[in-house]
């Protein structure tokens, strides 16, 4: 078990997709992204395995949600700066973690 405290030092924020593009020369396939989270994070970088289930262009405007607080990470030629959350599914493929309804971009998980 963690504490709330514990918890609350994860920093999750929606964003929107603002621009998705397949990222050639990984292990695994993987799209970059970029996600607009508001006036206070600007537009970061990710890098998403999310290739099975999602083309690039169905990903523009969708809400995501981001972990903002980890370290950037360095995938091939690309620098990753947020994490997009998912869920497995059966068959091991993630799934975008949802907003069912909009809200303004930056916006805090709590």
């Amino acid at each position: 078990m963690i504490s709330f405290e514990d918890f609350n030092k994860i920093d999750l924020r929606a964003g929107t997709i603002v621009k998705s593009e397949i990222f050639d020369g990984t292990k695994k396939p993987a799209y970059k992204l970029w996600v607009d989270l508001g006036p206070n994070w600007g537009i970061k970088k990710s890098s998403a395995q999310i290739t099975a289930l999602y083309k690039p262009e169905e990903l523009i405007g969708r809400q995501v949600v981001c972990v903002v607080n980890f370290p950037t990470k360095q995938i091939a030629n690309f620098i990753s700066e947020v994490l997009v959350t998912g869920f497995p599914n059966e068959d091991g493929h993630v799934v975008l973690t949802a907003i069912d309804k909009p809200v303004p971009n930056g916006s805090k998980l709590f």
